[in-house]
């Protein structure tokens, strides 16, 4: 493990990281990736990623696996080609699609971070929202903003809380800071404040067509 890193007990466990398979433009996207897997290394998080080993995916989990922390990557089989080169680190778990591979990484998981990415990213995060909004997880959800990437789509979100399209609790939902260090200390104190609008169980075996063992909440 990396000298210098001051651990702290976090109340997570493993923590969902979606992210690029792209590595972006700006070299902060990746400076970040990386500071996030060192503050998950130092408060002795595991990490729960795509499973791909390029881009921002492949550079937070080598820094989390090169802290001595567990790695698990989901990934659906028929992405394994274009989303793994040489070598990945820690565990990998296979799956039949991306349906079941969101399912799996969210039960393998304590929270979500997202760090910038493209469509695949927004989906993912958007879904985790969703669900926490109808009930599904009370887990928090948060975003990696760097150098303002994610500022339109937390405008559009205020924007729609201001048309009454998302109440102003379910705003809250959303957790979002600048720097690794203060989105995970923001994270550890969330708490809940919107309404649920269906059972956990209800909506895991009936809308998500989640099997018990892909069981999402807690």
């Amino acid at each position: 493990m990396e000298r210098g890193i001051e651990m702290i007990q976090s109340k997570f466990k493993r923590i969902c990281v979606f992210c690029g398979s792209s590595p972006g433009k700006k070299s902060s996207y990746k400076e970040a990736a990386i500071e996030l897997g060192r503050e998950l290394v130092s408060r002795n998080i595991d990490l729960v990623y795509g499973g791909g080993s390029i881009g921002l995916m492949g550079l937070i989990s080598q820094a989390v696996f090169d802290g001595g922390r567990h790695v698990i990557g989901v990934i659906p089989k028929t992405l394994m080609p274009r989303e793994i080169t040489g070598e990945t680190v820690g565990e990998v778990k296979a799956v039949a699609d991306m349906h079941q591979r969101k399912a799996e990484m969210a039960r393998q998981s304590d929270a979500f971070i997202a760090l910038p990415g493209g469509y695949g990213t927004l989906e993912e995060l958007l879904e985790v929202i969703a669900w926490a909004q109808l009930g599904i997880h009370d887990k928090p959800v948060g975003l990696l903003n760097v150098d303002g990437y994610y500022n339109s789509l937390l405008s559009f979100i205020d924007k729609a809380v201001e048309e009454g399209f998302i109440s102003p609790n379910a705003r809250h939902i959303i957790v979002s800071a600048p720097t690794a260090q203060e989105l995970v200390k923001k994270m550890e104190e969330y708490e809940p404040q919107h309404e649920r609008v269906a059972s956990k169980l209800s909506w895991e075996m009936e809308q998500l067509g989640c099997p018990a063992k892909y069981e999402i909440s807690r």
